[in-house]
């Protein structure tokens, strides 16, 4: 049975894959997620929408 911490490839096939994961858009640095930033762009846009409706209710359908 193979050990947790050894791959499954051969050594040339991983050199490949490492090759890979460090091209193109995998080798982009990201930061990090921020789920409360998101929060609040998602509140800022239905508070917007709302108003939009609201105005369009008021000042173009009587």
């Amino acid at each position: 049975m193979m050990d947790r911490t050894q791959t499954r490839l051969k050594p040339e096939d991983q050199a490949k894959v490492d090759a890979f994961l460090k091209q193109g858009i995998n080798a982009t640095e990201r930061s990090r997620f921020k789920p409360f930033k998101l929060m609040l762009w998602l509140a800022a846009i239905i508070v917007a929408l709302g108003l939009l409706s609201r105005a369009i209710g008021v000042f173009i359908l009587g």
